[in-house]
């Protein structure tokens, strides 16, 4: 295994909606003591911290009286629209007295496609970091993706990923993954502490969420996790409940759940085009073209086999091998109509640009 520095300067913390919840499905509000607890220690420790919190849509159907999650898109934005404000509320009250100020982040898959919002989310996060330097007010980021008007992320997404993206965004130190859960569970039911690559068994440990009012589960989790060790860092996955677990993740990260090695990172561009973006297609290619592709070379249009989805030329599409599996990304310079005349023939252009491929899985 990797050694571990434990001085860990930057620190994205996702709070899960699900530990929110008590047994008897009544909000519990113990949690948020908790991690703020951690949080106000942190920082007083000159710590950047970065908080990734579910439970917009929570707060939202408590407030409603709903019992069940929405099923009607309007429906969930609506319990978003309530509950984001009970949510921050929430975190206002409880970082109140401690001279720690909560900084309300809201954002959709737009502003991680779009390379310039990308970067000013960036910005924004790093300047809110800054202000610590200079003693002017300890500020922490609290960011949600923005339910009340995005579509398919309410559908589809989840903060687990969200937040991976975030760490890969700012450059984290260590992505620490709080729900209700011990970690990632072996066949016995028992807890994985390390997880040095993650294979296709452990991805079939997982299984999603039976909860009411969550989406995703261990499966996006280990999604996420992906993400973050790919890009250099570290990831933990802990049970929240737990006292003072962020603070002993920190310290042993082996110790607290599940930890996540990192490989070796990725700078940040190539971070954007592997994980920043929604591939708008797909893109198949012959063993000769992987094999060119895994060395480091561009992709030219003889060894595409197939193009699935509309795309145009500067969009980000996934490239898979002849059995269908992942294994780059990449920013084309043909659109769809164009790749689909060509593919399989001789052309004077490269379809991807070798500056422009992320390899993510070489096997």
């Amino acid at each position: 295994m990797k050694p571990l520095a434990k001085d860990y300067k930057r620190i994205v913390i996702k709070v899960g909606s699900s530990l929110f919840y008590a047994a008897d499905n009544t909000l519990d509000f113990a949690v948020f003591d908790n991690v703020v607890r951690q949080v106000i220690h942190l920082v007083k420790a000159n710590k950047e911290v970065i908080i990734v919190s579910s439970g917009a849509i929570a707060l939202g159907m408590h407030l409603l009286g709903l019992r069940e999650r929405p099923k009607k898109l309007g429906d969930l934005q609506a319990a978003a629209a309530i509950g984001q404000n009970e949510l921050m509320n929430t975190y206002r009250r409880v970082f109140g007295g401690s001279d720690c100020f909560a900084a309300q982040i809201l954002l959709t898959w737009e502003d991680f496609y779009d390379r310039k919002r990308y970067l000013n989310a960036k910005n924004t996060l790093l300047a809110l970091l800054e202000y610590r330097k200079y003693r002017i007010q300890r500020l922490i980021p609290i960011i949600n993706e923005n339910d009340t008007v995005s579509t398919e992320e309410i559908k589809f997404g989840d903060n687990d990923r969200l937040s991976a993206l975030v760490a890969t965004l700012i450059n984290a130190d260590l992505l620490i993954i709080l729900s209700d859960v011990d970690g990632l569970l072996d066949k016995n039911k028992k807890v994985i502490t390390v997880v040095d690559e993650i294979k296709s068994q452990i991805k079939a440990l997982a299984c999603p969420t039976t909860k009411k009012t969550c989406v995703g589960g261990m499966i996006t989790k280990i999604e996420a996790a992906k993400i973050a060790v790919d890009s250099g860092i570290p990831c933990v996955i802990a049970n929240g409940i737990h006292k003072n677990v962020i603070l002993s993740a920190i310290e042993n990260p082996a110790q607290v759940g599940t930890l996540f090695v990192p490989k070796k990172g990725l700078a940040a561009r190539e971070r954007w085009i592997a994980f920043g973006t929604k591939p708008k297609g797909k893109i198949t290619v012959d063993d000769g073209a992987k094999k060119a592709l895994i060395n480091k070379k561009s992709l030219l249009s003889v060894g595409v086999i197939t193009c699935e989805g509309i795309f145009e030329s500067g969009d980000i599409v996934k490239v898979t091998d002849n059995q269908n599996r992942e294994f780059a990304r990449g920013k084309v310079n043909l659109s769809s109509k164009q790749l689909d005349k060509v593919k399989g023939r001789r052309y004077d252009k490269e379809i991807i640009h070798r500056d422009n491929i992320v390899i993510l899985e070489e096997k």
